[in-house]
């Protein structure tokens, strides 16, 4: 059973940066594709940014420019970069990784961006 976790969440203010993490249990390489999905309430759950095995990446249009997605995979650990976060940036952010058949997630990491 692949397990994810994520930190790194928490409370800022508008304009400001965050760094998400989300460690995984086995080799980032075994998966096909990791990413990072949000949840506002009321909201369907989006991807936010998405990365390959092969390292390519693959944003929402909402955060270009704004967001970067990375990985060690010494550590086996992708993050996420928010720079100049907005309110409606607020949302459960989610680490997710699938194999060809399978999908896993994290338990989530609240984020919050005040006005």
């Amino acid at each position: 059973q692949v397990q994810l976790v994520e930190s790194g969440g928490g409370l800022v203010q508008a304009g400001g940066s965050l760094r998400l993490s989300c460690a995984a249990s086995e080799s980032i390489l075994s998966f096909n594709v990791m990413g990072w999905y949000r949840q506002a309430p009321g909201k369907q759950r989006e991807s936010v940014a998405l990365i390959t095995s092969g390292g390519d990446t693959n944003y929402a249009d909402s955060v270009k420019g704004r967001f970067r997605i990375s990985r060690d995979t010494a550590k086996n650990t992708v993050y996420l970069q928010m720079n100049s976060l907005k309110p409606e940036d607020s949302a459960v952010y989610y680490c997710n990784a699938k194999f060809p058949i399978s999908t896993y997630w994290g338990q989530g990491t609240q984020v919050t961006v005040s006005s």
